[in-house]
């Protein structure tokens, strides 16, 4: 389990323990012993969630800091076959600042080597008692006494159960225990008909019959599970001891509503009895026992001491409590959802796709590509997966940072020149004074970082939420946000935005959208026109994130496209130009 799973389980689990926890408290005269101990299945419905697969219900952030670094990369190839120039002129570089980033992986590892130790542990201390109750069944000896049999069979009748446990008794065992889900068993210690009564002897079988009828054995096997996958949290190991007790608690008050009142005391004497006898003996997680932990004895007793029988009205609080706590779990899934899927892969959903098999053009990359065709509104793409992975958009982002400059009035159409302050860069090009078209053809992005200090981080976010940019994270910091940091998007969104950029349905002024249209032309062939931006994720001085999106504007249609490679130190923008223009022109698009 990667460390953010853990993350994602201690929140989810921490949470609704609390909350049943303090609802118990708070309404603890207006819930019943019934509906108190159903409160505990909301809480192994909820440590269900994060494990439940990603399409249905990551968190995880690098930790990233901006220095004024950059990377040197090789120029592309000059030669007259190069397709990544244009009348002489290369319009792709990977100019790109480099971030420097905390290598964590290895306290994943180790985070995760605990975690299946800890696993392993647990599933050890359970695999001994198992054979310690292995050895209790294999000393069982079928129950042959007739007299007890019949009041065995006299109290499943009574409690109406269709199952058909075994009774038998051991002398490995000082209390009543059932266990067993294919074959379940009821045992009791020998020779106990030589000391009990048969009134005692019905107040067992109808204690240890509840927790047959009710499926308490499989419940037992649940809590196993969960408190190994969940052993590092107390908060766990809390809430299923109390689960344990208030099942004990219904249990007997489940017993009392089938007594006459005059019988309370008698079983609670019965209860008593057997635990003098078993205050020491072992306990088992996996059985249910009739007797108790001091502690938990004596809230047992009392409970059985102060039972009267529920109110009509009484069940319906707890019914609605419960509610209460069921729609907190509820809330939970887009939690979950949030954190294991939405932050980092975008939910996509469209009928009119096609997945296509282009992986001869990525050299060995890992990538995705993704086409739009605005006429037929279809969609074709490579690698379903990584199309809808969310990674960071470097250089590509600057497209919509020119936007929301004109649209905040930063620069305008006749005025989006910006001094150069003198910081001397590894590239000629960025050491000079910039308008909005060099600093896109050149990549220059300490113009676009001066842009967002003008802009202010409050309404850059609301640009991001008014086109619905990503996962629109600016967490990462004003001048490192876009470049290997916090925010995110997928190639999928990429064509969307791109599309709704291009058609104008995100609603800027037109003159705005045609000059940032006019800054990212690079090249016309054929009667078409190739629009783009690319994009170089530096890490640590190695290119691990290349993109190259645009469009391609002929006379009767416009095609839209997303390219993404990754690699540990080769992925850059103009690799994922070359790969694009290959597949355009196998497509015969451009």
């Amino acid at each position: 389990m990667p460390d953010f799973h853990l993350a994602v389980c201690m929140f989810v689990s921490s949470v609704v323990v609390i909350a049943i926890v303090l609802i118990r408290k708070i309404f603890q005269n207006q819930l019943s012993s019934k509906w108190q101990y159903n409160l505990w299945f909301l809480l192994l419905t909820a440590l269900t969630l994060p494990f439940l697969p990603a399409h249905i219900v990551h968190v995880g952030a690098s930790f990233v800091w901006y220095q004024n670094q950059t990377n040197n990369p090789s120029p592309p190839h000059s030669s007259p076959e190069n397709p990544l120039m244009e009348n002489g002129r290369t319009w792709a570089h990977d100019f790109s600042i480099s971030v420097n980033r905390f290598d964590v992986t290895w306290l994943s590892q180790i985070l995760t080597i605990v975690w299946v130790a800890g696993i392993l542990v647990m599933v050890g201390l359970n695999l001994h008692a198992w054979l310690k109750l292995r050895q209790v069944k294999k000393s069982a000896r079928v129950m042959t006494n007739q007299q007890i049999l019949a009041v065995f069979e006299t109290c499943k009748k009574r409690l109406r159960v269709s199952q058909k446990p075994v009774l038998a008794d051991s002398p490995f065992v000082k209390s009543p225990m059932t266990f067993g889900i294919f074959k379940t068993y009821v045992i009791l210690p020998r020779g106990a008909e030589a000391w009990l009564s048969e009134e005692e002897l019905t107040y067992i079988f109808l204690h240890e019959l509840h927790h047959v009828k009710y499926k308490d054995i499989v419940t037992n096997y649940l809590i196993v599970l969960f408190q190994m996958l969940y052993w590092y949290n107390p908060l766990i190991w809390m809430a299923f001891r109390k689960m344990r007790l208030d099942r004990e608690i219904a249990c007997d008050h489940a017993v009392l509503k089938t007594l006459a009142p005059d019988d309370y005391a008698a079983y609670g004497n019965t209860v008593i009895k057997f635990a003098r006898k078993s205050f020491s003996a072992s306990r088992f997680a996996m059985v249910n026992q009739l007797a108790s932990s001091k502690q938990h004895l004596k809230k047992r007793i009392e409970r059985i001491a102060a039972f009267s029988t529920e109110s009509r009205r009484l069940t319906l609080k707890s019914m609605a409590i419960f509610s209460l706590v069921a729609a907190l779990v509820v809330c939970q899934i887009p939690v979950v959802s949030a954190m294991s899927y939405g932050e980092d892969r975008f939910h996509f959903e469209n009928n009119q796709t096609t997945y296509e098999d282009l992986k001869v053009f990525f050299n060995g990359y890992e990538g995705s590509f993704v086409l739009y065709d605005l006429q037929k509104a279809q969609y074709h793409i490579y690698n379903k997966e990584k199309s809808v992975l969310r990674v960071s958009p470097n250089s590509t982002y600057k497209i919509y940072d020119a936007l929301f400059a004109l649209d905040a009035g930063v620069i305008t159409p006749g005025q989006t020149s910006l001094k150069w302050d003198g910081t001397t860069y590894p590239y000629k090009a960025w050491n000079q004074n910039q308008n909005l078209h060099t600093a896109m053809e050149n990549s220059v992005s300490w113009y676009f970082q001066e842009l967002d200090k003008k802009i202010q981080r409050r309404p850059i976010q609301a640009y991001l939420q008014k086109i619905q940019y990503g996962n629109q994270n600016l967490s990462g910091g004003m001048e490192s946000y876009w470049l290997e940091s916090s925010l995110k998007i997928s190639p999928v969104e990429q064509v969307q935005t791109l599309k709704n950029f291009y058609t104008n349905q995100l609603m800027f002024k037109e003159k705005h959208v045609q000059l940032v249209k006019e800054s990212i032309k690079l090249e016309t062939k054929d009667h078409a026109a190739l629009y783009g931006k690319t994009g170089t994720g530096t890490v640590n001085g190695k290119d691990v994130n290349g993109w190259f999106i645009g469009y391609v504007e002929t006379k009767n249609n416009t095609y839209f496209f997303a390219t993404n490679i990754e690699s540990k130190k080769h992925a850059n923008g103009s690799t994922a130009a070359g790969i694009t223009k290959s597949i355009l022109k196998d497509k015969n698009l451009y």
